[in-house]
Formats: C-alpha cells, structure tokens, sequence
C-alpha cells in the first residue's frame, strides 16, 4: 500500500475505490465518463498566497493515488476512447496549464516514476529567462510591499488592506481575478505600476525552456497549445486573437518537432472566456480537439472542442477520491 492510500479511511482503500469505480462503469451509457484533472504550478513548498496549488507532498500523494485506484490514460488516446466506447473504468487525464517550469523539475520526476502520461498547454510568450506571467508578478509585489495599504486608485482599483497574511492572500486574489479581464496594455500598466512600488524586478524564472519543453515530450508528455499571452478571447478582435491561437502553435510545433493536436482556452468559461468564434479558430488552425474549466466528467455527448476538465482542489486523499467518482457517476459537483 502507497504512502498516499496509508492516510486513506478503510472504507475508501484501494481496492474498495476500484470496485465503485468499476461498479460505476458497469452502469454508465454512451461510451463511459473520462475525469480530466488540470494543473498550474507544483510548489516545492506551501505557499500562502498560492493555496489553490499543490506542493510537492500533496501532488506526490495524488499520482500515487491516481496510479493505484485510477486508469490513467494520455489524453488523446482517452478522448478517441470517447467516440468508440471502449472507455475503461475509471478513467482519468492528467493536464497541466500555462507552463510552469516546476512541471519539468517537480512533477516529471513523479510521472516518470509512475508511468504516468500527461499533457502540458503551453502559453510560449513567457518562455525566455527570468520570465513569468503577469498574475505571478502581481503575486510577487504583493508578497514584498510593506504593510501600509496598496492604493491602486490611479488605475481605477480600490485601496487594499496589506497588514496580515490573510489580507495579503485576499488582496491577491482580487487583484488577480480583476485583472483577468483586462486588455493586456492594462495588465502592463498594472504591472508596470507595481513594479515601480517595489523598487525592483518582479521577474522569475518560472516558465519552461524549449529545451524543457523537448525534454517533457520525451516521457509520455504531450504539448498542447495555450495560446501566446494567455489573454481573454472574449476581449479581442478575430484578427488577434486567431494570432494568439495559430501563432502559438507554429512557435510550440517549431519546438518539439511535431504537430499539436489539442488546444485549452485560457481560463476557460464557455460564452466568457471563449465563444463559437474562437471555437470555429481553434479548429481551423488544425487542433483535433479543445478543453475548457467546465467541471465535471467528459462524456461522448461533449463536443471535440469543448470537453470538461476541472482542477482537483481537495486536500485529502478521501475527499479527492470521492470527488474523482462523482464526476465519473455524472454528479458534477
């Protein structure tokens, strides 16, 4: 019994997880349920204004999990199971967004180490030294500020509150979340700004290198396309964004050699973050098939450009499992 399965309540071990999963398989129509799980960043260590991200510790139990009670499948492959019901029982995809180097440095080792297969969107603007996305700068100035209140009045944001822990986790967020809808011109002011408060670079190396990128494609690790900057779709014109989406995959093809085939939209809500239009884009530029942030499991009734992927966000191996099983039951809470 894995480390991970250990903290498992024995009603939940592993051979009790395998069993509803295979009951729920036994009773499902229409070519079976896929649960599409998505990652960000792996932390080498919690951190207070990252708590929706996995450190290595909790990533490292869930591969373990996934490997033991799951079938986990390369994405492309689950999704042509989709289409000819030949979907095994509990079937599950691992994905990663944007492209995060810890991706190569944490969570590579931990795959590899399982046999693990899984699919890394790929956003190329940011793939160059001491680089990083936008959301992580603002994350990084709010981390070094001082504790007096962050007044961003000038750009037509609210005063925040900087005194505790808790504060700076909440300013965070909706700065963050605030942004997401910004034009990028927007987002470099903002960035701009904070970065004139701090006194200092707010860059890091955080994304992947093209030579990470080939190294990924090396063990079981398929690229997908992310677009370049990782904008809104909604927020631009056809012309710019069917750029962002062709650009990206001629830039990230160049790299590994070979031709990409799925697509994620950036943030990913149907009709707010991406709409027929871009659909209609994404399957012109050659992609087989797109993902959004829909929760819940993918089924064959789901449309090729428009399949169901959710973040796993539970922090127990119990709640995580339980989650997984829903979702391949139909519940999609």
């Amino acid at each position: 019994m894995t480390r991970a399965m250990s903290r498992v309540p024995g009603l939940l071990a592993g051979s009790l997880i395998r069993a509803v999963g295979d009951r729920i398989a036994s009773r499902a129509k229409g070519g079976g349920r896929l649960c599409i799980v998505n990652y960000h960043r792996i932390l080498s260590a919690p951190d207070p204004l990252l708590k929706g991200e996995p450190n290595i510790d909790t990533f490292r139990w869930q591969m373990d999990l996934l490997a033991e009670c799951f079938n986990v499948l390369p994405l492309r492959e689950a999704i042509r199971m989709l289409a000819t019901e030949r979907m095994p029982p509990r079937a599950v995809a691992i994905t990663f967004d944007d492209g995060y180097r810890s991706i190569h440095d944490l969570a590579l080792p931990l795959l590899i180490e399982r046999g693990l297969p899984a699919t890394v969107f790929v956003t190329t603007g940011h793939m160059h030294d001491e680089s990083s996305m936008w959301n992580d700068v603002i994350l990084e100035a709010i981390r070094r500020l001082p504790d007096t209140p962050l007044d961003l009045s000038e750009l037509g944001l609210p005063v925040y509150p900087m005194r505790s822990a808790e504060d700076r986790n909440r300013t965070g967020s909706q700065v963050v979340e605030h942004c997401k809808y910004m034009p990028p011109e927007g987002r470099l002011r903002l960035t701009n700004c904070l970065q004139r408060m701090v006194g200092s670079s707010l860059r890091q190396d955080l994304m992947l290198t093209a030579d990470m990128l080939r190294t990924l494609t090396r063990h079981q690790i398929e690229i997908g396309g992310h677009t370049v900057n990782h904008p809104i779709l909604t927020q631009l014109d056809d012309e710019t964004a069917t750029h962002e989406i062709v650009e990206n995959k001629r830039q990230l093809e160049a790299i590994i050699g070979s031709p990409l085939h799925l697509f994620a939209y950036p943030n990913g809500k149907r009709a707010v973050d991406y709409n027929e239009r871009h659909i209609r884009i994404v399957a012109d530029a050659g992609y087989t098939a797109a993902f959004t942030t829909e929760t819940g499991a993918a089924t064959s009734r789901d449309s090729l450009y428009e399949i169901p992927r959710s973040r796993p966000w539970d922090t127990t191996p119990l709640m995580f499992s339980g989650r997984l099983l829903r979702w391949l039951h139909g519940n999609n809470s």
